[in-house]
């Protein structure tokens, strides 16, 4: 799967308000087990990483590293972002099955 299919799905998951960005946003997407998906940057620090992907596997939420921080955030028209949260599970399996292929 290409970035640009990822990214797109992430812009849609964005614009229709199912997608939760920000190192508070995301944590609490996480443990309020509201994520379907998390998205992860491939250049963010082995700490959040580690932690994000504790806070994952803890909640049962799919984790897909791809991109860089830059390129995360330009996709939901923000700055750049370490991770992304996707609220929808339709989104989330959209981009999960696109990461497969």
């Amino acid at each position: 799967m290409t970035e640009k299919a990822v990214a797109g799905a992430l812009g849609l998951a964005q614009k229709a308000g199912k997608a939760v960005s920000g190192d508070l946003g995301v944590k609490e997407a996480l443990t309020g087990r509201k994520a379907k998906l998390l998205v992860i940057a491939d250049d963010v620090s082995p700490r959040t990483e580690k932690e994000l992907k504790f806070l994952a596997e803890k909640a049962s939420v799919p984790v897909v590293t791809c991109m860089s921080r830059a390129a995360l955030g330009l996709c939901i028209g923000k700055a750049p972002r370490a991770a992304v949260a996707v609220l929808d599970a339709g989104l989330a399996g959209l981009i999960v099955k696109k990461m497969s292929v």
